[in-house]
């Protein structure tokens, strides 16, 4: 009767403990914030911004930073703070989008080409490289033709363009864990391979690939504005910090701080996965050389 109360007592300081090893780890502390500021801001706006983002208002075009308008106007007279705002929330769907079509098609792969080895594996690893081998770019291009240019559509092409990271990723994690000991004694009571990969195998490289993916999000995030500058992903008027710098740069000379804004939002976002990505693998590592 007392063996679940004290599992969960026991489970709650493993809990704590890992949060204060996060919070004691730079890289992971500051990426988490910074993540967490721009989920918060993307919430936020699903609710509520200074003023609609779309709102045209020609009498305050260009107008520079004041207490109606903390970070200014654009052209058109739209509010910047609100335009960024509403610019995380694509931001954000982009990097969702692209990583989870990567995890859908790459872990999967990986894992299959780790238990089978021979020629299944080399056929997953030689098609891996003929997508890594296909420029991001073109990908987005042709699937911009053949559907239309949307946010949705260039984040399948990054997705796409992923897939092979995670494939070779995954595999040689796999590969790891599929030689330990525990694995083979599995295998040796007659557990099936399937059976190995989902309740050995992923939970053991789990950190691995959200460290992994954190990185992929924060591409992700500088690809769909990159896409976005060449007009190949989100339309406008839909705000996106891509297109605010495309915009902004044919009004450097009136107002350079309408390219400062998004291009500062989009740092601050790629940094922050990056940072998160990084820490995450610090704390796996961390926890592998205490445990070796």
């Amino acid at each position: 009767m007392t063996a679940a109360p004290v599992e969960i007592a026991g489970a709650c300081q493993r809990d704590r403990a890992g949060i204060r090893r996060w919070a004691r780890n730079p890289s992971a502390a500051a990426g988490g914030a910074l993540v967490g500021l721009i989920v918060a801001v993307a919430l936020v706006s699903l609710v509520w911004t200074p003023y609609p983002p779309l709102a045209v208002d020609p009498s305050h075009s260009l107008a520079g930073p004041s207490w109606s308008h903390p970070l200014g106007t654009d052209q058109y007279g739209r509010d910047v703070l609100s335009r960024l705002m509403a610019g995380s929330r694509v931001s954000l769907y982009a990097g969702v989008v692209s990583v989870l079509v990567a995890t859908v098609a790459g872990v999967p792969a990986g894992l299959l080409a780790a238990q089978w080895g021979g020629v299944p594996a080399q056929v997953v690893l030689r098609l891996s490289d003929v997508l890594y081998a296909f420029p991001a770019l073109l990908a987005a291009i042709v699937l911009s033709a053949a559907l239309g240019s949307s946010t949705t559509t260039a984040m399948l092409a990054i997705g796409i363009a992923f897939v092979p990271v995670l494939v070779r990723v995954t595999r040689s994690n796999a590969l790891v864990v599929l030689g330990s000991d525990y694995v083979l004694a599995a295998r040796a009571y007659g557990r099936r391979p399937l059976a190995i990969l989902r309740r050995h195998v992923l939970p053991n490289i789990a950190t691995t690939l959200i460290a992994q993916m954190s990185l992929l999000f924060s591409l992700a995030i500088l690809a769909e504005a990159g896409l976005d500058y060449l007009g190949l992903g989100t339309t406008p008027p839909t705000a996106s910090w891509g297109d605010m710098i495309q915009t902004a740069q044919n009004y450097l000379s009136q107002d350079p701080l309408l390219s400062v804004w998004p291009g500062t939002a989009i740092f601050l976002a790629v940094l922050g996965f990056s940072l998160l990505g990084e820490g995450t693998a610090e704390l796996r590592n961390a926890r592998l050389g205490r445990s070796a």
